[in-house]
């Protein structure tokens, strides 16, 4: 049975509650504008599945304390540099159905601003000592620019084999859960090895959540996300990579071809997706998120059994099985 947001926070919900007061009154600042975009930001926010992540491992593993907080605001600073500096990289004039900061003040206050969040988030381990969640969070930021470079410099071919679609996916979205998971239990002083195992469970949910945002595009759900986005964007998921890789040669030239130069014509895009529903694309990608969160549940069962692990548990599926 699946839980609701509401039932996997139950555990947390003080925490999060206080968390948000104490993350509104961090983004206050002496300079107007930013003050203006700062609330801007914050009032934007989405579900605050990350923070979760943080609190729920800090409790799986002990006593939540001041530097989970700070853990929880530091993964939400760099998070939210990275969309705003990404939005300027894409171009992007919408962030979750609102408009993205470059949109209203423009790219040259927007990559300023996000200088100024991720300037922010090292002060705030920085004058508390937090060098360790420092260490977790500067490599999931290092990892996650890779990875957005390592897709950029592929895009060009369309040729992608599976491994390198993992490993930019691990480094694109996995990167960010695995930190917070890495960051709760590190700010209530687990050792290294359970560290190191609350971060593979993340990357695992990490990378079973970029799979559910492929099949998105192929009309898994009703969302959001317009049909064939990704398509159009050129970017290679997994159900297109399985279905190329099923293709003979001229077929798969064929679709290569289309994706190149045609990507803009809906009749074409609609033409692609019939091609990777017809090859067993989306079948085998969800089996392979199905798999995937089996092994994220089986790092998650070696912790003992508490209302966190329980709301993990929920949290694992509720990404899985969302709709939007």
């Amino acid at each position: 049975m699946s839980l609701s947001i509401k039932e996997i926070q139950a555990p947390i919900a003080e925490e999060m509650r206080a968390f948000e007061g104490k993350f509104r009154q961090s983004m206050k600042t002496k300079v107007m504008l930013l003050d203006t975009i700062m609330n801007y930001i914050v009032q934007r926010k989405g579900k605050q599945i990350r923070p979760m992540f943080v609190f729920l491992t800090a409790g799986l593993c002990g006593e939540i304390t001041e530097k989970t907080y700070r853990g929880a605001a530091l993964i939400e600073l760099l998070h939210t540099a990275t969309l705003v500096h990404d939005d300027v990289v894409d171009d992007s004039n919408y962030r979750r159905g609102f408009f993205s900061v470059n949109a209203l003040w423009k790219n040259k206050i927007a990559v300023l601003v996000g200088d100024y969040l991720l300037s922010k988030s090292l002060l705030l381990s920085v004058n508390n000592n937090d060098f360790e969640l420092l260490k977790i969070g500067s490599n999931a930021i290092q990892e996650m620019a890779e990875g957005e470079l390592m897709q950029m410099e592929k895009a060009r071919k369309l040729d992608i084999t599976e491994e390198v679609y993992f490993e930019i996916i691990r480094r694109k979205t996995a990167t960010l859960i695995a930190a917070c998971c890495a960051m709760g239990v590190s700010s209530v002083g687990a050792d290294d090895e359970t560290v190191e195992k609350a971060r593979l469970f993340g990357e695992k949910v990490g990378v079973a959540f970029q799979i559910k945002d492929d099949l998105f595009d192929y009309g898994d759900a009703e969302i959001g996300k317009p049909l064939g986005i990704d398509i159009k964007e050129k970017k290679m998921t997994l159900p297109l990579i399985y279905a190329l890789n099923q293709a003979d040669w001229f077929t798969k030239r064929r679709v290569i071809n289309t994706i190149k130069n045609e990507s803009e014509n809906p009749k074409k895009v609609a033409e692609v997706i019939d091609f990777v529903k017809k090859s067993g694309g989306i079948e085998y990608a969800t089996k392979v998120m199905q798999n995937i969160v089996t092994e994220a549940q089986n790092i998650l069962n070696t912790f003992p059994d508490t209302v966190f692990r329980q709301s993990l548990a929920g949290l694992v599926q509720f990404t899985i099985e969302r709709s939007k």
